[in-house]
């Protein structure tokens, strides 16, 4: 049964239970809040039984949590994905949940995704261990390390670009975005790309995974979950060979797994074949699903914007930053990147208007109070990202598309810690933020420079927030190329 027939099924029998089962719903979980703490749960519905809201989160995507914030304020709770959880919006709340992880909240990823990344993942460790672990894991993104990369992205994004200008039709952005973004993450991790036939079929497996690494934990045949953890053996299996080459000879530093075994050798962190394929998945879902999420949200959001395009075009081209070849090779160095200020506030406000992770997991270690509500010791937090930009106050009008509010004179004097947080934040921050940066900076570079694109449908998609920011329908555009002196002619 698909979800969307599902959900019909429950919105046709939710009649018939009417209050019988709300009444059940709120004594269950009343019976969880911490009797030593006179403070109460905080508002919200808990859904239906063993479901709770969770096919109604999917389906109403961002506007789930939204109406729910509207209706019960900054901190509410549900039931997602099998688990009672609260919602937290705001830096006031944000700041407590990140700065006291391992004392009030650790870890807490929903158990699909828990099994399908593996116990020796970066995201499932705590305390010491992940302290460790995020040293080791954070040479592979160092100043030196991103700079090496540089050459094979550019070769990626380059290819990619000339391909779609080349398309007679559409492009369906979003899912070619997660070619380009996972041809990137295996280039990168190997520094080398398989044939063909072998990426595409690769390319269809971690397909599988990340579609079903947020599911519900029910390993029976064709459900979600078992279809995610089939996958990761796959992936694992593919892995290992090359980690066994990697292994047996001497490390290709300009490679991140290269980086990543001289790293544990450095920090005397004996990394075996386990822990390195988990690693791999880990760090191909990051560097994959939310990059391409980004890269969607990027050409979205220029194509919405023209006039922030323009100006875009010709601060590159002040800039030096103006190729009169489609190679891009005046962009050789990060430092011919990080210079360019516009085109780094274009990137963050798109991070700011459309973050792919609209939120992080963490559980309560002890009841705490947050909000005036008490938090009970068990129960999952849902830190929101998403509504946090919508309801920062240091970012005026938030609905417009403004890279200028991240112009230096603008930020002055702007606490935007916890008010600005597109890779989370305290110690479980994305260590992989520059390294999407940089992407997103490069694909711009050559966007802005060699092409013309326009929406190939009449109205702009609804954007969908699970698993990851994306559009409905994929983002439908028609790109063309243009020599880059004819946006000035």
């Amino acid at each position: 049964m698909c979800i969307q027939q599902l959900h019909s099924s429950v919105c046709i029998h939710s009649h018939l239970l009417g209050q019988l089962s709300l009444h059940w719903t709120v004594l269950r979980w009343n019976l969880k809040a911490d009797k030593n703490w006179e403070l109460p749960l905080p508002p919200g519905s808990m859904g239906l039984p063993i479901v709770g809201e969770t096919f109604h989160w999917f389906l109403q995507g961002s506007n789930f949590h939204a109406s729910r914030r509207r209706q019960h304020g900054n901190v509410f709770k549900t039931h997602l994905l099998g688990r009672p959880v609260v919602r937290v919006t705001g830096a006031e709340h944000l700041r407590r949940l990140l700065l006291e992880e391992h004392n009030l909240v650790g870890a807490n990823w929903p158990q699909s995704a828990q099994v399908i990344l593996g116990p020796t993942s970066l995201a499932n460790s705590i305390g010491d261990i992940h302290h460790h672990k995020r040293k080791v894991y954070a040479k592979m993104f160092s100043h030196s390390a991103l700079e090496s990369y540089i050459p094979r992205i550019k070769q990626v994004v380059a290819e990619t670009v000339r391909d779609w200008c080349a398309r007679e039709g559409p492009v369906m952005v979003y899912s070619e975005s997660k070619k380009l973004t996972f041809r990137i993450a295996v280039s990168v991790l190997l520094g080398s790309l398989p044939s063909k036939e072998e990426l595409t079929n690769l390319f269809t497996v971690f397909e599988q995974l990340t579609q079903n690494l947020f599911s519900l934990p029910l390993d029976v045949p064709g459900s979600g979950y078992r279809k995610g953890v089939q996958a990761r053996d796959k992936l694992h299996g593919y892995f290992e060979k090359p980690i066994e080459d990697m292994l047996q000879s001497s490390p290709e530093y300009s490679t991140a797994l290269g980086i990543l075994i001289k790293s544990s050798q450095e920090q005397g962190m004996k990394i075996g074949m386990q822990e390195l394929k988990e690693a791999m998945v880990e760090l191909m879902f990051a560097a994959y699903a939310t990059t391409a999420s980004a890269c969607t949200s990027l050409i979205l959001q220029l194509m919405k914007n023209p006039a922030v395009l323009a100006k875009l075009r010709m601060d590159l081209q002040t800039n030096g930053v103006w190729p009169e070849s489609t190679t891009g090779e005046n962009v050789s160095r990060l430092s011919d990147v990080t210079h360019l200020q516009y085109l780094d506030g274009v990137v963050k406000e798109v991070l700011r208007l459309l973050p792919p992770v609209s939120g992080g997991y963490r559980v309560a270690l002890q009841t705490f109070e947050l909000g005036g509500f008490q938090i009970p010791k068990g129960w999952s937090v849902m830190y929101s990202i998403q509504d946090t930009h919508d309801t920062a106050p240091i970012f005026q009008h938030p609905e417009i598309f403004n890279p200028d509010r991240f112009a230096e004179d603008q930020m002055k004097g702007k606490d935007a810690r916890f008010q600005y947080l597109p890779f989370g934040g305290g110690v479980r921050r994305c260590l992989g933020k520059e390294l999407a940066k940089l992407t997103l900076k490069i694909l711009a570079i050559e966007l802005a420079t060699i092409s013309h694109w326009e929406l190939a449908t009449k109205t702009f998609p609804k954007m969908l927030m699970v698993p990851v920011v994306h559009p409905a329908d994929g983002l439908k555009v028609q790109f063309s190329a243009q020599l880059c002196n004819e946006w000035h002619s």
